[in-house]
């Protein structure tokens, strides 16, 4: 039994950390491993720290649980370092979407415009990625950085350039979607092995095995025999009617946020109207409002259950493991028990043939005490490596570029890229209206 000190940035986030104290309370190897939260919110932090001490202590899971408004104290002595932080809020991100709409912009293939990915929030994330990397590389240099915040793309890419040492790798639960179609085809997911790779939020099942066999022709079946009737009934999800049509189209099946209501919705085809959206039954408007609806309820939900001491925290949130990789991953690591988890790393080894050899891939990877190490898969079919190519590496170099330089104009070629913006008049009035939120004036001063 091994007792890493494990440092959460942007512990304020009530499901997130809480959902780690669940993976850790059912994680015996990892008793009497230290967990500070941060978060420079002090209500949040306070509210989200008692809720987890409660939960620990009803689970009788020895765990030292500290807390603390400064990041540099969190950091020091850490063993992994989970950098979950938003430092630009939800409601920043929406209000910008509304000035993109009134500029003729809408949900569809939109990465960094209209998702969740937007220069304007990027922006924000890239300076924190920095600031957080650097005083890692100070205060806890062998510590491992886990990067959950979005965007998950831009930053392993830019900091495992820019700090070479630094031991970086993204984490995303999109991945997960494979074990919706294990259930939705009546498959047990623990009998089930498959290969994911691709780039963040642009990943392709190209492996499926279940109990050892192909089960590529399970799939087959249903779309044949089932899939139509599930659609009829209002079913989607990850064998929605655009997903399947792009693995009819590519031999491959979209994974995750790849071509989800969130992936940036993409392809734009699919959204290029509203009987377009109807015929394929995608609603990404309405996606997002459900979103935003679940992260309100949750915070309430943990508000109502830290403010009530007789109420069970085990009871409101049973404990069960969730797909997040995070403690799998530390504990693979600390106790080096090997395992192989879908990641997010440098394409150094051609993981992805294909994808730049500097540029972030997500695919397979050994996790043991000898770190992180990618494992070469077949690829994806030339079509799909042409559409990554085109919509999320050429648009993330180009951020970089403009991030890198702290241009404008190269921000106005981000936006140009996008699928929706037809003028470069439109590109300018959109930068322009984002610039002039009062709340943006350090973005301003850096885009020069």
């Amino acid at each position: 039994m091994v007792s890493p000190k494990i440092s959460i940035i942007g512990a304020g986030s009530g499901a997130f950390s809480l959902g780690l104290i669940r993976d850790l309370c059912l994680t015996p190897n990892l008793e009497g491993s230290t967990v500070h939260f941060m978060d420079i919110d002090s209500d949040r932090l306070e509210g989200v720290f008692a809720l987890c001490k409660r939960y620990a202590e009803e689970r009788g899971m020895n765990l030292h649980l500290k807390k603390t408004l400064d990041r540099r104290e969190a950091l020091q002595g850490a063993d992994f370092v989970i950098n979950t932080a938003l430092t630009a809020s939800h409601a920043r991100l929406q209000e910008g979407w509304e000035i993109a709409r009134k500029h003729g912009y809408h949900f569809g293939g939109s990465y960094h415009v209209m998702y969740d990915e937007a220069f304007w929030i990027n922006y924000y994330q890239l300076k924190f990625f920095e600031s957080l990397t650097e005083d890692i590389l100070e205060i806890c240099p062998n510590a491992w950085h886990l990067m959950v915040a979005n965007p998950v793309i831009t930053g392993v890419t830019h900091l495992l350039r820019k700090y070479p040492t630094a031991k970086v790798v993204g984490l995303c639960h999109g991945y997960a979607g494979i074990y919706e179609v294990a259930e939705t085809l009546g498959l047990d997911r623990k009998s089930i092995t498959y290969q994911i790779p691709g780039v963040n939020h642009h990943v392709w099942l190209t492996d499926f095995y279940y109990k050892g066999e192909n089960a590529f022709p399970l799939l087959d079946s249903w779309i044949e025999r089932e899939a139509e009737a599930y659609w009829a009934s209002g079913k989607g999800g990850a064998l929605s009617r655009k997903r399947v049509d792009l693995y009819r189209r590519y031999g491959v099946l979209p994974i995750g946020d790849t071509a989800s209501w969130s992936g940036a919705s993409w392809p734009w085809w699919y959204h290029s109207g509203d009987e377009v959206e109807a015929k394929w039954q995608e609603q990404p408007i309405d996606g997002w409002n459900d979103y935003f609806t679940w992260v309100h309820d949750s915070m309430e939900k943990i508000k109502r259950v830290s403010a009530d001491q007789s109420v069970k925290v085990t009871e409101a949130f049973p404990p069960s493991a969730t797909d997040e990789l995070m403690i799998p991953l530390i504990e693979s690591i600390a106790c080096d028990i090997p395992r192989v988890f879908i990641t997010n790393i440098l394409n150094t080894g051609e993981f992805v043939p294909g994808i730049p050899k500097d540029f972030q891939v997500e695919i397979p990877t050994l996790a043991s005490k000898r770190g992180i190490q990618g494992i070469r898969t077949g690829g994806l079919p030339k079509q799909v490596i042409a559409q990554i190519l085109r919509d999320r590496v050429a648009p993330v170099e180009m951020e970089l570029e403009a991030f890198n330089r702290g241009s404008r104009a190269d921000l106005r070629e981000l936006i140009l890229m996008d699928k929706w913006t037809t003028s470069v008049q439109q590109a300018d009035a959109l930068m322009d209206d984002i610039f002039a939120l009062p709340y943006h004036r350090d973005m301003v001063n850096h885009y020069r």
